[in-house]
């Protein structure tokens, strides 16, 4: 039996074509009895209302998209999550897709969602992308770029003060007396990356007695981590840094399970920290310490603001958050798991 149609579904019921799009659309003009033989007819046929043709004719839509670049990683699977739960809330439905940094994919999805004639796209990319934002908002679909700031005061961001972000691990290693920093991370053509470099540069910088290393590691994930960790072990003792700041927490585990599998002690060899703070750093055998970013509030703040350009009553196109300083016991002998987030500013961290 191929699809049931609404003439199927109006045919059964005894009643016009129009009477049932009324029933469908405008409930409140069909009289009860009518009502109840449409209702009938539907669960008989099975008759499935074909939404995207509607929103089509009226030239209106109740989806929005979501693209980011990597929901293997949690923190993104987070933001995924109050990207939806917002959405649900305010009426919509979302499409989200993975582009897996890849730029053909981030293209592919961003053609497929404009063609779907979505509300409006909410857009974490990892490379520059305002230019082809700005080609697809002049055809009408508005956006929203997720986790670093635009540069063009036309387009709509949240982002991370990161630079914030890499000073407070930085200060944070410092003050515990460690001088020889590592910092992991890559590539460094990725801003967010970039700008956690500067930031804990700038904290190195202010202690004259302390050194950064800069450890390229593109792979930020828990297996980048472990080729880090392995040639961080294979180093004589004298020459591994102290204190390792990692530009994510899968990085950051990865390496410190290899480090405490091969026999460095952590913290007490080595002090380590993350950036995220996704579940598993709380949760790790040795809880790690990391920089808190909003997980599921970041989601909100992105529908809530995609949902605003949309209507046109956009005060604030720019927001950016403060990240948290979380302490636990990777840099902090005896730390608590689950110790309470320190929040704190740049120049004064806990």
């Amino acid at each position: 039996m191929g699809r049931v149609t609404i003439r199927d579904v109006a045919l059964r019921a005894g009643v016009a074509v129009g009477t049932v799009s009324h029933y469908l659309n405008h409930p409140d003009k069909v009289s009860d009895e009518k009502a109840e033989r449409i209702r009938s007819a539907i669960d008989a046929l099975g008759f499935v209302r074909n939404d995207a043709g509607r929103r089509l004719r009226l030239g209106t839509s109740t989806t929005v998209a979501y693209i980011a670049p990597d929901v293997s990683n949690p923190y993104f699977a987070a933001i995924a999550e109050g990207v939806e739960q917002r959405a649900s809330e305010r009426g919509l439905a979302v499409y989200i897709a993975n582009s897996r940094r890849s730029r053909e994919r981030e293209d592919a999805y961003l053609e497929l969602f404009e063609q779907q004639q979505v509300s409006g796209m909410l857009v974490a990319s990892h490379g520059p992308i305002e230019d082809r934002l700005a080609r697809i908002r002049s055809r009408g679909t508005p956006s929203v770029l997720v986790g670093q700031a635009a540069q063009s005061p036309e387009q709509p961001s949240l982002s991370i003060d990161d630079v914030m972000g890499g000073r407070l691990a930085a200060a944070h290693l410092i003050q515990l007396g460690r001088r020889r920093l590592a910092f992991v991370g890559g590539p460094f053509g990725v801003r967010q990356v970039a700008d956690r470099l500067t930031g804990a540069s700038d904290a190195v910088h202010a202690d004259p007695q302390a050194t950064l290393e800069v450890i390229d590691a593109r792979d930020r994930t828990i297996r980048g981590g472990t080729e880090v960790g392995r040639t961080l072990l294979a180093r004589p003792a004298t020459t591994r840094p102290d204190a390792i700041f990692a530009v994510n927490d899968l990085l950051a585990l990865g390496i410190m399970h290899v480090l405490v599998a091969g026999g460095v002690r952590a913290p007490e060899d080595v002090a380590l920290i993350g950036y995220d703070d996704i579940e598993f750093a709380e949760t790790s055998l040795i809880p790690l310490s990391s920089v808190r970013l909003p997980h599921e509030a970041f989601g909100f703040a992105a529908v809530d603001l995609l949902l605003e350009e949309i209507a046109g009553t956009v005060e604030e196109r720019h927001l950016v958050f403060d990240p948290e300083l979380v302490v636990r016991a990777s840099t902090v002998s005896g730390q608590p798991s689950g110790s309470p987030r320190l929040a704190a500013s740049a120049g004064t961290p806990p």
